[in-house]
């Protein structure tokens, strides 16, 4: 197995690392399955690829972006001074979106976050 580290940012509270995540989990769910009717993408460049029980892992990382309650989840973990993560996968590889606060308990009420956006490939 391989961990390819995609991005990180240090935030200065919770709700902005989420606000971060949540836009990188979008980005990578769009360049992993563009839009096909997107101007720039040639004439069948792209085409449906059988569903088949693959997992879908831009569905899962566009499902999560709009997810209100896992994002209560997350803000609640990272409050308590415990990491979050979330991972969505394919057959190929597992991307994973993962939030960890930077003090151990949460007594300020500014809590730095870091926020790293890892890519594991399975061989």
């Amino acid at each position: 197995m391989r961990t390819v580290r995609l991005g990180g940012v240090l935030a200065p509270t919770r709700r902005l690392a989420l606000c971060w995540l949540r836009r990188q989990a979008r980005r990578f769910a769009d360049a992993l399955d563009p839009d096909p009717y997107v101007p720039w993408v040639p004439a069948r460049a792209l085409y449906l690829a059988p569903v088949g029980g693959r997992r879908d892992a831009p569905a899962e990382l566009r499902s999560w972006a709009g997810s209100v309650r896992e994002h209560d989840y997350a803000l609640g973990r990272l409050a308590e001074g415990l990491p979050y993560e979330f991972v969505a996968r394919d057959t190929a590889s597992w991307y994973g979106l993962v939030m960890r606060p930077l003090t151990p308990a949460p007594a300020p009420a500014y809590i730095p976050v870091s926020v790293s956006v890892p890519l594991s490939s399975l061989r």
